[in-house]
Formats: structure tokens, C-alpha cells, sequence
């Protein structure tokens, strides 16, 4: 499968563990001089409007996708931020 990085972000991020939805891909985390893809990161949801800036971002690892399709991308693996001194978790 070939797949550009402008129709990656127009994918939703589902959760199939607990059918959450996450958002859209917003980013990708590459290791450079291999050229290969590390994680997907996804922005949270928009906060009053997008007038108090987002929630947290989620950082998922290339391992923890199970399958892309035209329209969403499942995950199977719980979520990983991509701050790990951020205690809070985001509730679906």
C-alpha cells in the first residue's frame, strides 16, 4: 500500500480496544536517515472553540496500527502520549 502524507491526515484514529475515537493524524514521527515511519501522532480535541488551545496529543507507535483504511486508521494497543511526565488519561 502506498499512501501520501496529506491523505494520512485526513484519516480518524479509532481505538478498536474501547472504540474511542482519537482524532485525526495531525503528524508522524520519522527516523531519518532510514527513512522509515516511527508513530502517528494525533492532536486532541479543540477546546471551547479552539479559543483555549487543544488537549493533549497522542503519541501511537507504527506497531500498535492494525489496519488503514480509506477513511480510519485502528489501533488495538491502549494509546501512548508523547510527554511521558503527563500523569493525566484522556476519558473517551
Amino acid at each position: 500500500m502506498q499512501c501520501r502524507f496529506r491523505d494520512l491526515r485526513r484519516k480518524e484514529v479509532i481505538n478498536i480496544n474501547d472504540g474511542c475515537r482519537l482524532g485525526l493524524v495531525a503528524d508522524v514521527d520519522l527516523r531519518v536517515p532510514e527513512g522509515q515511519v516511527v508513530a502517528i501522532i494525533v492532536y486532541g480535541p479543540a477546546r471551547f472553540f479552539g479559543l483555549f488551545g487543544r488537549g493533549e496529543e497522542f503519541y501511537i507507535p507504527w506497531d500498535c496500527i492494525q489496519r488503514i483504511g480509506d477513511d480510519i486508521i485502528l489501533i488495538d494497543k491502549p494509546f501512548q502520549r508523547r510527554d511521558p511526565n503527563l500523569q493525566r488519561r484522556r476519558r473517551c
